[in-house]
């Protein structure tokens, strides 16, 4: 029995594993905008939130007074308890206030991809059955036919929607008239889209304590010498529950500052890292991708970053060792969530040490490793579905009785369907997504391990593993791999370099170059896509 084994139950013959660490108490009675700004007048005239580019600013104080203003005009427009209302925003300094007056006046906020199509949007807003839209003036046009009220946030302005800068001063001016809301804590506050484990899009119900609860099992261990000194890369996506709740309720709840960031490429990415005196950035894996492949032209002499944090997508081992040889300074975190939990595992210094591991269970937490097959829970070392349990499971999908009832079983497990493992010392190794894994004649092969091998070669800069139909082995593993500009190998050199470092079976059989792995916003390699056309260029290959 190794040394993490204390915190093993047997419930009932389950095998139950539990945080190293102590629980940490969650505030009853509190929602979320009171739990984040929390002793904000001691820290109101520090920097909150600043623009990278424009270097437009909100101070801690300035934030408390705009979401306070914003949720009594929200109220004075007709919004109530429950109410969805949709934001269609790019990453800028007022998401937080918008989000947080959503929530103060009882709204649950939705946030969606600016970048999406109208089509998408629209069925998100009939989904959520959504009362109110928030967006900007650019993104204004994929939003007007949705018959709803429009709130745009910016310098521009657009007829006929309400302007944000006139509406807060037109709520400082009115009277409280009997517009206070009741918010519960067991109420909505966010209604993110998810594509859950079983890929389409539906809405994540999760409440004041959801987030809270999160907030407190995540930030356990911040060190209150931190409180208000800590500056923050915000380059994720607000409307990924990541960037809401890691980046911005985090921050907020420490009294931090945020870089706020909306495109990512490499020299401005570094360029805000180093103005900004950046302590910690959480990016995903292929920006920590772009930092280790691509030549830097920057002083990184002049770089404060104490820690970068990947989320989303495993971060394969190879670039793990070369980001650390060019930033020897700079711990990586790896956090594991999703938005039906937001954050289940975290790693921390000493930790960071085992390859691959994502980290120890929070505080709070119960983790179980499930036979996908039998349903009986799993010791440690043995490879199961990872099913956790906690109060920041959601209240389950909107309006979707089916596809919650499959996802949260009747004892409070939320099933993720990642495959992995927890070892003696307590950390937990996710081998890859349930739906991703490629059965070639039987045998399981993760795509991510794969990839983790291609990424390792100096000539290689990106790359992508799907499972390809076949009619003998059922499915084959088909690579997409972005060169380097003066690489000189081919197709079959590459499929012959990953065949010498794997087995038999997980070889690679078909291999395209292509000049670019198509990701979501988050990072997350689109699979489908990538597969659609891979099964393309194979056919035409095949008529010629």
């Amino acid at each position: 029995m190794g040394k993490g084994s204390q915190n093993l139950t047997k419930e009932d013959e389950e095998i139950i594993f539990r945080s190293r660490y102590p629980p940490v108490p969650i505030p009853d009675n509190v929602t979320l905008p009171e739990f984040v700004l929390k002793d904000s007048e001691l820290y109101a005239d520090n920097v909150a939130f600043v623009d990278a580019a424009t270097k437009k600013s909100y101070t801690h104080g300035q934030v408390v007074r705009d979401v306070k203003r914003f949720s009594k005009a929200l109220r004075s427009l007709g919004l109530r308890t429950g109410h969805v209302v949709v934001v269609v925003l790019p990453n800028v300094v007022e998401y937080a206030i918008v989000a947080l007056g959503i929530m103060a006046a009882g709204g649950v906020f939705s946030g969606a991809n600016p970048s999406s199509h109208s089509s998408e949007i629209k069925k998100q807003v009939d989904l959520a059955e959504a009362k109110l839209v928030v967006t900007d003036e650019k993104t204004f046009n994929k939003v007007k036919e949705l018959g709803l009220p429009v709130i745009i946030v910016g310098e521009e302005r657009v007829e006929g929607t309400i302007y944000w800068d006139e509406l807060l001063e037109a709520a400082e001016r009115a009277s409280n008239n009997g517009i206070e809301s009741v918010v519960k804590q067991n109420g909505l506050c966010a209604l993110p889209f998810s594509s859950g484990t079983t890929g389409l899009s539906k809405g994540v119900m999760l409440t004041h304590r959801n987030i809270v609860a999160n907030l407190c099992s995540t930030l356990f261990s911040v060190n209150p010498e931190f409180i208000g000194k800590v500056t923050i890369l915000g380059l994720i996506p607000y409307f990924h529950i990541y960037g809401l709740t890691g980046i911005l309720c985090a921050t907020l709840r420490n009294k931090g500052k945020v870089v706020v960031m909306g495109r990512y490429d490499l020299s401005t990415v570094l360029k805000a890292l180093i103005e900004h005196e950046v302590h910690f950035a959480p990016i995903v894996p292929p920006i920590l991708l772009g930092l280790v492949k691509h030549p830097i032209l920057e002083d990184l002499a002049k770089l404060k970053l104490k820690s970068v944090m990947t989320a989303a997508a495993p971060l394969a081992p190879e670039i793990y060792e070369e980001f650390q040889r060019r930033f020897p300074e700079v711990e990586v975190q790896e956090a594991y969530g999703m938005t039906e939990h937001s954050c289940i595992t975290l790693t921390h210094g000493h930790h960071t040490a085992k390859k691959r591991s994502v980290g120890y269970i929070l505080p709070n937490l119960e983790v179980k490793f499930v036979d996908p097959d039998t349903g009986r829970s799993l010791p440690s070392n043995t490879h199961g579905e990872i099913c956790v349990r906690s109060q920041c499971v959601m209240k389950g999908y909107y309006k979707n009785e089916e596809e919650t009832a499959q996802t949260i079983d009747e004892q409070g497990w939320l099933h993720t369907g990642d495959i992995g493992y927890i070892d003696d010392e307590g950390d937990i190794f996710i081998v890859d997504r349930m739906k991703e894994l490629i059965k070639y004649k039987g045998f399981q092969v993760a795509p991510a391990e794969l990839e983790g091998i291609l990424l390792g070669h100096p000539s290689i800069e990106d790359a992508a593993v799907v499972g390809l139909p076949d009619v003998e082995a059922g499915e084959i593993p088909g690579a997409n791999v972005v060169m380097c500009k003066d690489a000189k190998e081919s197709e079959e050199d590459i499929m012959k370099y990953v065949a010498n470092n794997v087995a038999q079976y997980k070889k690679i059989r078909v291999l395209h170059f292509v000049d670019n792995i198509p990701k979501s916003p988050s990072g997350k390699i689109m699979r489908r896509l990538i597969k659609e056309k891979m099964l393309e260029n194979i056919t035409k290959s095949a008529k010629q």
